[in-house]
């Protein structure tokens, strides 16, 4: 047992102390870390065997590639994950379960010794997190579960691909691993947002200078554009309702009110779906199933600095290293000057 898993046992252990409901969540973070870390084989043993499937030792090749292009041409670390592989033999790695007030935009959050405070708790089995879920509907919150491909341990271990990454392609696998190797090269404590949209940014830039690598055309700009025309309209969903909950309103009146926030966002969906889109129904799922404050949190959470991170890449001159050498800085500030700073950033 190598010196981090001890680390890793030990904190747990110690958080078990806390509670009997501290017992059970940091028991199955531990348990269902250490299944991860016995599952995962090298990745060039399971290319070179060939009684693996054909499709796997191909997918994994090309996950290799991507791998290395990440290292050699994003800077990101130059280490063992994403050189392994875990086959889990379900569709997430983990749930994550988001929760907020009933009138408010502030994400509950949980804090962890090793990643800080984070705005989500998360559980390697589902019905975990739809027992959690539950207890925070009981206590009058809005919650929302999402499950996850993958995530980072930021360097304490050595993260596997996962059965969990495959099943989008090719591109989307190499943008997994861009976008979790980013944690790993900075990561700021208790900032979930700075962190992920960080993370978001080096992903999205990382895949178009990818495809340029492999002499493949840009993405479709359709696509990009209902992207962000989508995240558009979701956070000034967010930010209507942040105005509204700040208003002395009776909770019955607040609660109307908020429901029509959310019908009108509908409205306008579907006004964007059917006038600008040509019918594209891929976000018909997401918007007419049941809405509340929980489900909107990751769009801003992992999209609300893309902008500034953006435009502090075309600072660096489109250069990695002065780019990573800039967020660091960032990161290091005070939380309010920090803010201020990624404001002034996503204005330009």
């Amino acid at each position: 047992m190598t010196l981090r898993i001890r680390y890793l046992l030990a904190v747990a252990m110690l958080l078990l102390l806390s509670g009997c409901s501290s017992v059970r969540y940091y028991s199955q973070l531990a348990s269902g870390q250490w299944q991860l870390l016995k599952s995962r084989e090298p990745v060039d043993a399971l290319i070179a065997d060939p009684q693996q499937p054909s499709a796997l030792r191909q997918q994994l090749t090309r996950a290799q590639a991507a791998r290395t292009f990440a290292t050699q041409q994003l800077h990101l670390p130059d280490n063992q994950s994403y050189r392994l592989y875990a086959n889990l033999q379900r569709p997430f790695v983990v749930w994550n379960v988001f929760a907020t007030p009933e009138f408010s935009l502030t994400p509950i959050t949980h804090c962890f010794p090793i990643a800080g405070c984070v705005a989500y708790r998360g559980y390697y089995s589902q019905g975990g997190a739809r027992g959690e879920a539950a207890l925070a509907r009981q206590q009058g919150r809005d919650v929302f579960i999402s499950g996850v491909e993958a995530y980072s341990t930021l360097g304490w271990f050595d993260d596997p691909i996962l059965n969990t990454m495959l099943s989008w392609g090719d591109e989307r696998l190499a943008t997994l691993i861009f976008h979790e190797l980013a944690h790993q090269r900075v990561y700021v404590k208790d900032d979930t947002e700075f962190n992920e949209s960080f993370a978001s940014f080096v992903e999205q830039e990382g895949t178009r200078q990818w495809r340029a690598h492999q002499g493949l055309p840009p993405l479709s700009t359709t696509g990009t554009q209902q992207r962000d025309q989508f995240i558009e309209l979701v956070l000034g969903t967010r930010q209507r309702l942040q105005t509204l909950y700040e208003q002395p309103l009776p909770a019955p009146v607040m609660r109307q009110r908020k429901e029509q926030e959310f019908e009108r966002m509908r409205h306008e969906y579907r006004q964007l779906r059917d006038q600008q889109w040509g019918g594209n129904r891929r976000y018909d799922a997401w918007a007419n199933s049941p809405m509340n404050n929980a489900k909107l949190l990751p769009f801003g959470l992992y999209d609300q600095w893309v902008p500034a991170f953006a435009a502090l890449f075309k600072k660096s001159g489109n250069d990695w290293q002065v780019f990573y050498a800039e967020v660091e800085q960032v990161g290091q500030l005070p939380p309010l000057q920090r803010t201020a700073a990624l404001r002034q950033w996503a204005a330009h």
